[in-house]
């Protein structure tokens, strides 16, 4: 299943069946989200469930469950930049479709989500 597949079932899932709201999605890289979190330029918000973010989570994500998203209700970024993520990306880019859907200016998500993280080396909290 490529991208645009992932991206019109999000479509679907959220009410939309012909995708016209989905207007892009920005992959970004372990690395890219770490350093940006350094930095302090983005709001990271972990769209996994409770049990999953009590397991393992990214330092400074905030819990959005996926399960109760609503985009309208997002934390308030403070100017910076959102980006989503899950265990995988699949989640995230659901995600990023109900912003977009919604007229929320969001379009960014982290590739392979945790388990990408994991895999870069990058730490988790637990």
């Amino acid at each position: 299943m490529g991208l645009f597949d992932i991206l019109r079932a999000a479509a679907r899932l959220f009410g939309n069946t012909q995708g016209e709201h989905v207007v892009s999605l920005n992959n970004l890289e372990p690395a890219d989200v770490a350093e940006l979190l350094k930095k302090k330029e983005i709001l990271l918000i972990d769209v996994r469930e409770q049990g999953e973010y009590a397991a393992a989570h990214i330092k400074g994500a905030t819990l959005v469950p996926l399960s109760r998203f609503d985009p309208q209700a997002l934390p308030d970024a403070g100017g910076k930049r959102i980006v989503l993520h899950c265990a995988g990306g699949v989640r995230s880019a659901k995600a990023v479709a109900a912003c977009q859907r919604a007229g929320v200016a969001v379009d960014s998500h982290l590739r392979g989500g945790l388990q990408a993280w994991i895999a870069a080396g990058l730490p988790v909290e637990r």
